[in-house]
């Protein structure tokens, strides 16, 4: 089941994000300086398109998709580690098209994690460059775009 996030997924939302970066294999103090970025807050919840996929009443797998007049990104997608592989991921990104599709976006962008570039050029987006890291400004991530097909 794929529901709207409620304020009272925010912590929840906060610690997936959290275990699904560190599925990659970072270490620890890789982990400790990204906590503040991946925490997901009530207010993010209440000003941005936020839906997470439910499997037997637990949630796997969620995305944040920001939109107003400046443009659309993906804030957030993230899959639980208990879900990699299973298709959790492939099925929550067809709803985030369709949200977009629903909210008239025909593009948005994606500051990706190195290793989720790939999941996201086999959903169809493309690294149109690189963009500085917000938690340490030496390193480069990259920068994508998809585009949403009406």
């Amino acid at each position: 089941m794929i529901r709207r996030a409620s304020k009272e997924d925010a912590n929840a939302l906060s610690e997936l994000s959290f275990r699904s970066k560190a599925y990659w294999g970072y270490n620890d103090a890789f982990m400790k300086a990204c906590r503040e970025d991946l925490k997901v807050t009530e207010e993010d919840i209440n000003l941005s398109h936020v839906y997470v996929l439910e499997v037997y009443g637990k949630v796997v797998a969620f995305y944040s998709l920001v939109y107003d007049k400046e443009g659309a990104e993906l804030r957030n997608f993230f899959v639980d580690p208990i879900g990699i592989g299973k298709g959790y991921g492939k099925y929550i990104w067809k709803h985030l098209i369709e949200t977009a599709k629903c909210l008239g976006i025909e593009q948005f962008f994606i500051h990706s994690d190195p290793h989720a570039e790939g999941f996201y050029k086999k959903m169809g987006a493309m690294r149109i460059g690189e963009v500085q890291s917000t938690v340490f400004p030496d390193r480069k991530l990259p920068f994508m775009q998809a585009m949403v097909k009406p």
